[in-house]
C-alpha cells in the first residue's frame, strides 16, 4: 500500500497547496491512501468544516486534528457529522467524534487511522498516550483486523515521540509526529518493521515562525509584550510530510520518504516518490 502523510495543514497558505497540489501527487504517485493534519488550517487556529471540506475534496481520505480540535466551535457537532476526521484519541472524555476509525483505501484495504496527544511541554494535562493507543493497537492487530495502521502523535518533544514509535514499533505501519511545525530529518524503518519520522512538519509558508508572520512572534521574543495578533503567513508554501510503502500481508513498512514539496525546502528535497 502506498501512504502519504501530510504535517499541519497552516492557514490559508496551507489549504492552497493542499488544493492545488495534492491532486496531482495523488495521481503522479498513485497513493492507496493519504492522511492530512488539518488543526491549523483555518486561520492558524483550528480548523473550520468548509476548511475540512476543502481538504477533503482535494484529495484527504482522512483528516487528523490535535490540541486545537475544537478552538472552531463548529467542529463540536461536525465533528460527529463528518467520520473521516479524527479528534485526539486521549482529548476529554465527553468529547465528540472519534480518535480511531478504520476505513478502507480505494482497493477495499482496511486501514486504521488513529491520533494521540503528549503530555510533556503541553499545556494541559492529557490522559497517558501510551496506554490508550496500546488499547486500540491490541484490538486491531496489523496485517489481521486492519492491513495498515498509521498514529498521528501530536505533542511537543521529540523525545515523547520517539517513545512512541518504539512503544508501536511492530505493531503499526507508520508512527509520525505532528505539532512543532519543524519537520525532522530522521525518516526510518524501526527494528520492527513500523515506518517512523518524529515530526512531519508543516503544510505551510516556511518564509515565517512556525507558519506565522514573523513580526509579532519576533516583537514577543524580544521585547516580552505583544502589540497584535498572530498572522499567518501566506507565502508559498511547502507540503511536507512522510510517504511510505507497506507490506499488505504484514502491514509493515517496507519504505520510507521524507516529502518536501515546493516553497522554501523545496530544494533540499525536489522529487518525492519515485
Amino acid at each position: 500500500m502506498k501512504i502519504l502523510f501530510l504535517g499541519d495543514v497552516m492557514g490559508r497558505a496551507g489549504r492552497r497547496a493542499i488544493t492545488e497540489r495534492l491532486p496531482a501527487l495523488r495521481e503522479a504517485w498513485r497513493l492507496d491512501f493519504v492522511v492530512v493534519n488539518g488543526e491549523n488550517a483555518t486561520n492558524g487556529a483550528g480548523l473550520s468544516p468548509a476548511h475540512a471540506k476543502g481538504l477533503l475534496e482535494a484529495g484527504a481520505d482522512v483528516l487528523t486534528l490535535g490540541d486545537h480540535a475544537f478552538d472552531q466551535r463548529e467542529m463540536l457537532s461536525f465533528c460527529d457529522q463528518e467520520k473521516r476526521i479524527i479528534r485526539p484519541l486521549n482529548f476529554a472524555k465527553g468529547a465528540p467524534g472519534s480518535g480511531a476509525r478504520i476505513y478502507k483505501d480505494r482497493r477495499g484495504r482496511q486501514v486504521l487511522v488513529t491520533q494521540v496527544l503528549g503530555q510533556v511541554f503541553m499545556k494541559r494535562a492529557f490522559d497517558d498516550p501510551f496506554s490508550a493507543v496500546d488499547q486500540v493497537l491490541r484490538a486491531n492487530p496489523l496485517g489481521g483486523n486492519a492491513q495498515a495502521i498509521l498514529v498521528d502523535m501530536h505533542c511537543e518533544a521529540t523525545s515523547e515521540k520517539m517513545a512512541m514509535g518504539r512503544w508501536c514499533d511492530g505493531r503499526a505501519s507508520m508512527v509520525v509526529g505532528t505539532h512543532t511545525h519543524v519537520p525532522t530529518g530522521d525518516a526510518m524503518i524501526l527494528p520492527k518493521g513500523t515506518g517512523y519520522l518524529s515530526d512531519a512538519g508543516m503544510c505551510g509558508d516556511y518564509n515565517s515562525v512556525i507558519g506565522m508572520e514573523p513580526e509579532e512572534p519576533m516583537r514577543r521574543f524580544v521585547t516580552g509584550m505583544s502589540r497584535g495578533r498572530y498572522t499567518p503567513a501566506n507565502g508559498e508554501a511547502t507540503l511536507s510530510g512522510l510517504y511510505i510503502e507497506t507490506d499488505d500481508r504484514t502491514g509493515k513498512a517496507t519504505r520510507v520518504e521524507m516529502v518536501r514539496d515546493g516553497g522554501q525546502l523545496q530544494a533540499a528535497h525536489p522529487t518525492g516518490p519515485a
